[in-house]
């Protein structure tokens, strides 16, 4: 006897219809799995026959084959247990096949017949909303991540045997409560705490008002970690489809926290110095995202920036160009987004303590030179802004006590607020100054006459590429936008100019 349940398996972030089809036919006892699943999908045998014989069902004494088609998709995960265990339900007769017309299900089984969470169900109910399924069965834990989804039923339940109560209209479904919104512990400072620096404090209003990446240059102590820490501060909330995207990629990852709510607020995420290329930019033998994805709509932090492999490092060169990673594998290719906030902060030598007037500096130039070349060319190329943080003595210290705080991340978030409502409105899709195509914004830099002439001795005096060129122009688009000025005048350029130490320098941070 043949028999039928929907579910879905996960590609990349996106999910596909599965049907489960099981078979009952003569022969030893025993059941077969099929259709490329892991190790997970193919232990399903053992967790379904116990789920079922301690959730007092009878087992089929029979030989069992259950396939996952289409059996090209490489499957993963123990998602599959619920719809394997209904649809033998269903082959042994024990539940009504017009109970499960148009029903999706999704979820792992305990051996006691417990219904367990799994990852990426935002993703498998939009994928059932696309494909006009009646219903989507879930695990209780996931009711409310499902419930983010408009216009799909969803039907939680605890255990296999209140599926099939609820199912026979014994039982109640469980009712999915409402979705809360989830809070990512960014741990976002208050720029007030920031004393001095008033440097590096402008280039954070600009990076958050363009999207513009941030590299931050200075001896230890001198408030890197401290400014990039405020900088999910000074940036707007997400919008909904922003929201639902980046919840999305977090559910996918198995990161989304147990309300399974929204996650409106930007993310930071700060990975250790020694993670792969795969931890940072995703991938593995089933694609998943890495921090690189995870930080989307966000601020990808990277402390010791010189310190990461420098073939880790040039990974981050297209999908920061592009907003977009594409992953490609012998059997399948994905696409992960990822338009951030790149901020990284390293000290100028391996000491430290280069250029500081109070501290000699321990490392000679060779270290030095093997130090920064760490670092290529044209990853520095798409680092907007390139700070240099001086120093700041214990005496200054005294001094900036004395005096009242520096401005707080509310007033600077409103004037980035309003900067980005310009983007919004001029820049195509409604990106910002450090996303959109150059050729889209350049007739918006037009320059005033005193600009075009400091334009000119610019590129010749600091011998700019091309690309530091355009990365120029768009940080001073940016600063006008925050003086509400249409033409870019001389001070926007010449300030813009300055966050090119790197450029001025040879590639080399000099104070």
């Amino acid at each position: 006897m043949l028999a039928f349940c929907g579910g879905a398996c996960l590609s990349g972030l996106e999910a596909l219809p599965i049907l489960v089809e099981v078979d009952l036919a003569p022969g030893l006892p025993g059941l077969q799995l099929v259709g490329l699943g892991d190790i997970s999908g193919r232990e399903a045998r053992e967790r379904v026959r116990s789920a079922l014989r301690n959730s007092g069902f009878r087992v089929p004494q029979t030989r069992v084959v259950v396939s996952l088609a289409p059996a090209q998709l490489r499957k993963e995960g123990p998602s599959f247990d619920l719809p394997i265990g209904l649809a033998l339900l269903m082959a042994t007769g024990q539940l009504d096949p017009r109970w499960l017309e148009g029903v999706w299900a999704v979820g792992e089984l305990g051996l006691d017949g417990a219904l367990r969470p799994v990852r990426g169900l935002l993703a498998v109910a939009r994928a059932a909303q696309r494909a006009g399924a009646r219903a989507l069965i879930v695990p209780e834990a996931n009711g409310r991540e499902g419930a983010l989804v408009g216009g799909l039923p969803i039907w939680p339940a605890a255990s296999l045997r209140q599926v099939l109560e609820a199912l026979a209209g014994r039982q109640a479904w469980s009712p999915a409560a409402a979705a809360l919104d989830s809070a990512l512990p960014v741990g976002s400072p208050d720029l007030a705490t920031v004393r001095g620096q008033l440097h590096g404090r402008r280039a954070l209003e600009i990076a958050a008002s363009g999207l513009h990446h941030l590299l931050l240059v200075g001896p230890p102590g001198c408030g890197k970690t401290l400014l990039a820490r405020c900088l999910p501060g000074l940036l707007p909330p997400l919008n909904q489809h922003q929201a639902l995207e980046l919840t999305q990629i977090h559910s996918v990852a198995g990161l989304l926290a147990e309300q399974g709510g929204l996650i409106r607020q930007p993310p930071f995420r700060s990975p250790h110095h020694g993670c792969s290329g795969v931890a940072l930019v995703g991938g593995g033998l089933i694609p998943r995202p890495g921090e690189l994805s995870l930080a989307h709509h966000g601020v990808l932090f990277l402390d010791e920036l010189a310190e990461f492999r420098r073939e880790v490092l040039d990974h981050l060169r297209q999908p920061l160009e592009t907003g977009v990673l594409h992953l490609a594998r012998a059997r399948q290719t994905v696409s992960f987004p990822c338009r951030l906030l790149l901020v990284g902060a390293t000290n100028p030598c391996p000491c430290g303590w280069w250029g500081d007037p109070r501290r000699p500096c321990r490392c000679g130039e060779r270290l030095r030179r093997q130090y920064w070349s760490r670092l290529s060319g044209p990853l520095l190329d798409r680092l907007d802004l390139q700070v240099m943080l001086p120093a700041v003595a214990p005496v200054e210290l005294e001094d900036l006590a004395q005096h009242p705080l520096e401005e707080a991340s509310a007033g600077v978030a409103l004037r980035v607020q309003r900067a980005r409502q310009r983007m919004v409105a001029r820049n195509p899709g409604g990106l910002s100054n450090g996303q959109v195509e150059m050729e889209a914004l350049r007739p918006h830099c037009q320059l005033a006459p005193k600009a075009r002439l400091l334009w000119r001795k610019s590129v010749d005096g600091l011998a700019l590429t091309a690309r530091s060129a355009s990365r120029v122009l768009r940080v001073a688009r940016t600063i006008a936008d925050l003086d509400d000025s249409e033409r870019l005048e001389a001070i926007h350029l010449a300030e813009a100019l300055t966050y090119r130490c790197l450029d001025r320098h040879q590639s080399r941070p000099t104070p």
